[in-house]
């Protein structure tokens, strides 16, 4: 129990960092994005291509599998997936925001999803692969639990990350324009706010986060051009649990959604977890379509 607990963490934490730009996008932008799963395999995979271009050590740093390479090659993973996601708006999304309806929106980004994902396949190919080759072994932390350095790592840095963005919508300028914008983008036009800026940013924030959130993924598991695949019913069960446009909601759920996943293998057979997501999805806008918590990006 214990262990599957802090499997359900682990898997949550990532999921969470991953659901709040969705959320954000959702909430400003006004859209399902079925493309920011991908944009988490596609920033995974611009980690490995850093990596391997460069030729740069993977020499692991203390007690983890990874050093420093793999945080500089996330950061240009991180720009490269939000140059991506600016493309991606200014070719696809900002021709329509505006003149057609959302379920278009919904549709394109579809399109835009499955286009990603064949691209990361003709550039890396579809074999499962590694950040590192080292072995790691995991520690006795009690009775019945054991966990890997890694894991503790991305578990603790993507917490760390989230409330950065948490403080970021919440004490400053531009962070209180994305909040007004996702709870009123006519009235937040009236006072001055720019759009503009608004959705660049969220763009920005959102492909930052997928990248972040994709390379940790691959550092806990492995890299598969599946990445987004498999988590994207995850990233909207918790984005929709947590409540759309709400960043302490979007954690919350997330980590819910990775205890979830994590203890219905105790329960069922694990062939059918990837089932999980869409029942909680099902329960929560049957039961309360609003989510856990109402409020705009930063929660009230």
């Amino acid at each position: 129990m214990l262990q599957a607990i802090a499997d359900g963490l682990l898997t949550g934490a990532i999921i969470a960092l991953g659901a709040i730009g969705l959320t954000l996008t959702m909430g400003i932008l006004r859209f399902a994005n079925f493309a920011h799963a991908e944009m988490m395999t596609w920033g995974a995979y611009m980690a490995l291509g850093v990596l391997t271009l460069f030729g740069l050590p993977t020499a692991p740093f203390g007690p983890l599998t990874f050093g420093w390479p793999l945080l500089v090659a996330t950061l240009v993973a991180a720009g490269l997936t939000v140059a991506l996601a600016l493309l991606i708006d200014r070719l696809v999304f900002r021709p329509l925001r505006g003149r057609v309806g959302h379920l278009t929106l919904v549709f394109a980004s579809f399109g835009v999803a499955l286009l990603v994902r064949n691209v990361v396949l003709l550039m890396f190919g579809g074999r499962a692969t590694y950040y590192s080759n080292e072995l790691q072994m995991s520690v006795e932390v009690m009775d019945g639990l054991r966990v890997m350095p890694d894991q503790i790592f991305v578990f603790c840095f993507a917490l760390v990350l989230a409330g950065a963005v948490y403080l970021f919508l919440q004490k400053t300028p531009l962070g209180l324009a994305m909040r007004a914008v996702s709870e009123n983008p006519s009235l937040a036009g009236v006072c001055g706010i720019r759009l503009g800026k608004v959705v660049m940013w969220t763009w920005i924030v959102g492909g930052s986060l997928a990248a972040v959130a994709g390379v940790l993924y691959g550092v806990t598991v492995q890299l598969r051009p599946e990445i987004g695949f498999h988590l994207l019913l995850p990233l909207f069960a918790a984005a929709i649990l947590g409540g759309v446009g709400n960043v302490v909601g979007a954690v919350i759920g997330g980590l819910l959604i990775g205890l979830i996943e994590s203890l219905s293998v105790l329960v069922i057979p694990s062939g059918y977890k990837l089932a999980i997501p869409f029942l909680v999805l099902l329960v929560v806008l049957f039961v309360r379509p609003s989510g856990l918590f109402r409020g705009t990006s930063g929660g009230r």
